[in-house]
């Protein structure tokens, strides 16, 4: 198992951007499938990027084309790189560790896009 703590949330303005980072403690992170999902008030989690142990990517068509996911392994961290953020993405953003049927998450972190 890991543990993560969520970085970097707040409040931002629309088109602006802003960088999530993830840490995860325990061992065998490079091992682990990392994801970012997001929570908006009244809807669902939701999947925004998640990167396998060997770097390929995927993205919500929601974010493809302005967020960026990646991971520094020798740091046991992972990366949300968001930009041109839009009042929709407002949510409580959260890390994902998946191994195996380890399934780990943060405590979550809050972006808000407002003017």
């Amino acid at each position: 198992q890991v543990q993560l703590v969520e970085s970097g949330g707040g409040l931002v303005q629309p088109g602006g951007s802003m960088r999530l980072s993830c840490t995860a403690s325990g061992t065998f992170f490079s091992l682990y499938l990392m994801a970012w999902y997001r929570q908006a008030p009244g809807k669902q989690r939701e999947l925004v990027a998640r990167i396998v142990s060997g770097g390929d990517t995927s993205y919500a068509d929601s974010v493809k084309g302005r967020f960026t996911i990646s991971r520094d392994n020798a740091k046991n961290t992972v990366y949300l790189q968001m930009s041109g953020l839009k009042p929709e993405d407002t949510a409580v953003y959260y890390c994902n560790a998946r191994l195996g049927p380890l399934d780990n998450w943060g405590q979550g972190t809050q972006v808000t896009i407002s003017s």
